[in-house]
C-alpha cells in the first residue's frame, strides 16, 4: 500500500510504497477512505510530543472494514466504520468506571508494529492510528460502525475535532442552558467546541481568534458575539463587557498556546471554569495565581479542568453525533475546506499550518 512516511521530524513526508501485515487477535484493518489534517498531527510530525521516526501519523479517519483479526468482534468485512485513536480495553480501573477515554490497558501496538518499508525497516504507528496511509491496523475498540450512507468524508471528522470539541462542552464541562462560554481559537476543534455550546443552549457563545475568516464560521456554528484578539489588546475586558462585568462562566481554550490558558484565567467569572483542550509542546507551562483560584481575592473559587478527547464514548458519543448530523443539527460538511490525494499531503499540511484551512481532507481513491 501507499503510505505518507515521517523519516524526519520536521522534514516533508515521504509518499511511498510500504508492506503492512494481517491484523493480529482483536485488531482490524481498514481501507482508508478519508483522514483529516490535524493540528496534533502536526505538533507530532514536528517532533513536539518526542517519539521516533520512521512513523506514519494520522488519526483522524473513516473508511471501510477489509479484514477482522482472531475475535474482534464489535465489526464485520464490508462495515463503515469512523477511526479514532481512542482505545477501550473494558477490564481496566478507568473503562471500569465509565471513563474509557482514559484507559490504561495494554495493546500489542503499543509495542509491535504492523509496518515496514520496502527495505524491511519498521515502521511506527503514531498517534496510534497510521491513517496517512491507504490501509490502517488499530485495535476494534478505536473503530465505530456507521450506516452506509454516512458520507466517509464528512465521517472522519468524528474520528478526533468533533469529538473533542463538542464533547469538551457536554460532556467535560456539562455546560447548561444560558450559561456563558468563551472559546478561545475556532479552528476545527474550536467550532466543534461552540456547536456543543449552541447545542447546550449556552449564552453568550464568544469566539475569539486571530482571523476574521476563522471567527465569521464560528458565528454560522453558533458564536453570538466574536473577538479578533490581533485588534483587541485586552480580549478579556472585551469578554467582561459582554458578560456583564463578571467574566465567562465557562472558558475553553481549544489552541495549544501556554499563553492563551493563562488568557483564559483572565477571562472567568469568580467560579468559572478554565477547559484546556490544546496540547501544547511538551516543555510548554503557564504559572497559576493559586490564592485568585482559592481564595474571593481577585476572584475565585475558580477551576482548570483539562478534557481529553471531550471525555467521549466512541461506541455512544459517535453514533449519536451521526444522528445529529443526519438530522441537520450539527455542521460538518462546512468544517471541510478542501479534498486533497495523498500525492499532495504536504501542501494540505502546509495549508493547515499557515491557517488557510478549517480541515483539509486526504481523500483515497
Amino acid at each position: 500500500m501507499k503510505a505518507a512516511i515521517c523519516y524526519e521530524f520536521g522534514k516533508p513526508l515521504v509518499v511511498e510504497a510500504v508492506e503492512i501485515d494481517p491484523p493480529q487477535a482483536g485488531e482490524v484493518k481498514v481501507r482508508i477512505a478519508a483522514t483529516a489534517i490535524f493540528h496534533s498531527d502536526i505538533h507530532f510530525l514536528k517532533g513536539d510530543w518526542g517519539g521516533k521516526p520512521p512513523v506514519v501519523a494520522g488519526h483522524e479517519a473513516a473508511g471501510v472494514v477489509e479484514e477482522v483479526g482472531e475475535g474482534a468482534t464489535p465489526v464485520k468485512k464490508g462495515d463503515h466504520v469512523v477511526v479514532s485513536l481512542l482505545r477501550a480495553c473494558g477490564r481496566c480501573f478507568y473503562c471500569k468506571r465509565g471513563s474509557s477515554y482514559l484507559c490504561d490497558g495494554e495493546y500489542a501496538l503499543n509495542t509491535e508494529s504492523r509496518l515496514c518499508s520496502k527495505q524491511g525497516v519498521t515502521i511506527r504507528h503514531g498517534l496510534r492510528t497510521a491513517a496517512f496511509a491507504e490501509y490502517a491496523i488499530v485495535d476494534q475498540s478505536q473503530v465505530v460502525k456507521i450506516p452506509g450512507e454516512m458520507p466517509l468524508d464528512r465521517a472522519a471528522l468524528l474520528g478526533c475535532g468533533v469529538i473533542t470539541g463538542f464533547g469538551a462542552v457536554v460532556n467535560t464541562a456539562q455546560v447548561e442552558p444560558n450559561q456563558s462560554v468563551v472559546v478561545i481559537g475556532v479552528g476545527g476543534v474550536g467550532l466543534n467546541a461552540v456547536q456543543g455550546a449552541a447545542s447546550a443552549g449556552a449564552y453568550p457563545i464568544i469566539a475569539i481568534d486571530l482571523f476574521d475568516n476563522k471567527l465569521t464560521a464560528a458565528q454560522a456554528f453558533g458564536a453570538t458575539h466574536t473577538i479578533n484578539a490581533a485588534r483587541q489588546e485586552f480580549p478579556e475586558e472585551a469578554v467582561k463587557d459582554l458578560t456583564s462585568g463578571r467574566g465567562s462562566e465557562y472558558v475553553f481554550v481549544t489552541v495549544g498556546s501556554a499563553i492563551a490558558v493563562a488568557q483564559g484565567f483572565k477571562m472567568i467569572c469568580r467560579e468559572g471554569t478554565v477547559i484546556i483542550i490544546g496540547i501544547p509542546e511538551i516543555e510548554k507551562t503557564v504559572s497559576l495565581p493559586v490564592a485568585q483560584f482559592v481564595m474571593n481575592l481577585t476572584g475565585g473559587p475558580r477551576r482548570i479542568m483539562g478534557s481529553f478527547m471531550g471525555s467521549t464514548q466512541l461506541s455512544v458519543d459517535v453514533p449519536r453525533l451521526v444522528e445529529l448530523y443526519q438530522q441537520d443539527k450539527l455542521k460538518l460538511d462546512e468544517l471541510i475546506t478542501r479534498r486533497y490525494p495523498l500525492e499532495q499531503i504536504n501542501e494540505a499540511i502546509e495549508s493547515v499550518e499557515k491557517g488557510e484551512a478549517l480541515r483539509n481532507v486526504i481523500i483515497f481513491s
